[in-house]
């Protein structure tokens, strides 16, 4: 069940919205992650311009999402309202279908894991990325993941493009099926909450 839907859903929340690890979606996260985009862009480096960037991107994004799924408008987005509002909002659609703000973060968070920005994300930039974002003990599943990502334009490219990650997280988020490739696309998942 790693790669239900609920499960990458679950994901989502805890390793890609919910910097701060209090289970809800807040506001501050989506501040965090305008630093983390900064400093991640930038290899290390603080560019003021870009965090003006970043902060507007996170902002709406947040704005969005609370709007969206903050349905008790509490400030505070619990996985079932984010489940939900994934539901509502992405579930069947196209990366084209998908909130603006949405398709802000998607394509920002392409831009972090492109670390030498020549457009592709390549297996070693995976690979970074994984093990930054979840505990890995076997570098062998990340490849294996990785590679069932990947189309033959793909390999043919030597990694995934901007449009290919645009559609990649459009399945990951928005197909309730666990036999597609978007499943694979942050990783070799665990199952990190049983199903309710």
């Amino acid at each position: 069940m790693a790669y239900s839907w609920d499960n990458r859903i679950q994901f989502a929340i805890k390793f890609l919205y919910d910097i701060d690890g209090n289970g809800y979606l807040e506001e501050k996260d989506f501040m965090c992650l305008a630093v983390r985009a900064t400093i991640i862009e930038g290899k290390g480096e603080f560019n003021t311009a870009k965090l003006q960037e970043n902060q507007h991107i996170m902002l709406s994004l947040w704005e969005e999402i609370a709007e969206l799924a903050d349905f008790n408008k509490d400030g505070r987005i619990s996985t079932e309202e984010f489940r939900q509002a994934v539901t509502d909002c992405c579930a069947g659609k196209r990366y084209e279908d998908f909130p603006q703000a949405m398709k802000m973060f998607i394509d920002s968070n392409f831009k972090m894991m492109d670390t030498n920005d020549d457009g592709i994300i390549a297996a070693e930039e995976y690979r970074y990325n994984c093990c930054t974002k979840f505990a890995i003990d076997d570098i062998s599943l990340v490849d294996e993941a990785y590679n069932n990502l990947l189309n033959d334009d793909d390999r043919r490219r030597g990694g995934i493009t901007l449009s290919r990650y645009q559609e990649l997280y459009a399945e990951f988020l928005g197909n309730p099926k666990d036999d597609n490739p978007g499943i694979y696309l942050f990783g070799p998942l665990s199952e990190f909450f049983p199903s309710s």
